[in-house]
C-alpha cells in the first residue's frame, strides 16, 4: 500500500496540538522534554558558527536522534537544521549590515564552510544576495544607524558608580555633600 499523506485540518481546528500524523494526535510535549530541547537550541544559538548535527544535538537533549528531530519541529515549528541555518543567516545579515567585513569572511565566521552555499542560501531565504543586502543597508543608514547597537547601549548606559540615594542627595538643593570621612 502506497504512503498516503493525512489530509489537512479545516481552517476551523485548532493547530499544532491537535495535528493529525500517520492517524495518531500528537500530545503536548512535557515540560523537563522542553527544558532539554530549549538547551539544544541554546547551545545552538550561543555557537551557531559551529557544525550541530542532529547526533550532537540529541546528546545535548539526552534523547535518540530521531525523537530530537520530531520534538524539536514540534516544539519550536522548524527542524533543528532549517533553524540553524536561520540563526547563521541572521548573523550574517547584522555583519553585513553592521562591518565592513569582506562577504567571505562572514560566511566563515557565520559558520559556512562553502561561499556558493552561503551565497545560495542566502538568497533563498532573504530574497537578496549578500552584496545586494550589503548596499541596500548602506544607502538606507543614517549617522546613527552606522554606530553598532552594542557601542549605543553602552552609551546610553546609566551610570551605576554611584549609589542612587547618594545621586538624589547630590541633586537637592540646600544640602550638603557627606564627606569622605567619619566625623568624630
Amino acid at each position: 500500500m502506497p504512503f498516503e499523506r493525512p489530509h489537512p485540518l479545516p481552517s476551523s481546528a485548532p493547530s499544532a496540538p491537535s495535528k493529525q500524523t500517520s492517524g495518531a494526535a500528537i500530545a503536548p510535549q512535557d515540560p523537563a522534554l522542553l527544558r532539554r530541547l530549549l538547551r539544544a537550541k541554546d547551545r545552538m544559538d550561543a555557537a551557531s558558527h559551529e557544525a550541530w548535527p542532529v547526533q550532537r544535538l540529541a546528546e545535548v537533549s539526552d534523547v535518540s536522534q530521531a525523537h530530537f528531530a520530531r520534538s524539536f519541529r514540534q516544539a519550536f515549528g522548524i527542524p533543528p537544521h532549517r533553524y540553524l541555518l536561520t540563526r547563521r543567516i541572521e548573523q550574517a545579515t547584522t555583519l553585513l549590515r553592521d562591518t565592513n567585513l569582506p562577504i567571505t569572511e562572514i560566511a566563515f565566521a557565520t559558520g559556512w564552510e562553502s561561499l556558493g552555499t552561503f551565497g545560495r542560501i542566502f538568497r533563498d531565504i532573504t530574497g537578496m544576495s549578500p552584496s545586494a543586502v550589503r548596499r541596500e543597508a548602506q544607502a538606507n543608514a543614517t549617522p546613527l544607524d552606522r554606530v553598532p547597537a552594542c557601542v549605543l547601549k553602552a552609551a546610553q548606559r546609566p551610570d551605576l558608580t554611584t549609589a542612587v540615594l547618594e545621586k538624589r542627595r547630590r541633586l537637592a538643593e540646600g544640602t550638603n555633600r557627606p564627606s569622605a570621612t567619619k566625623e568624630i
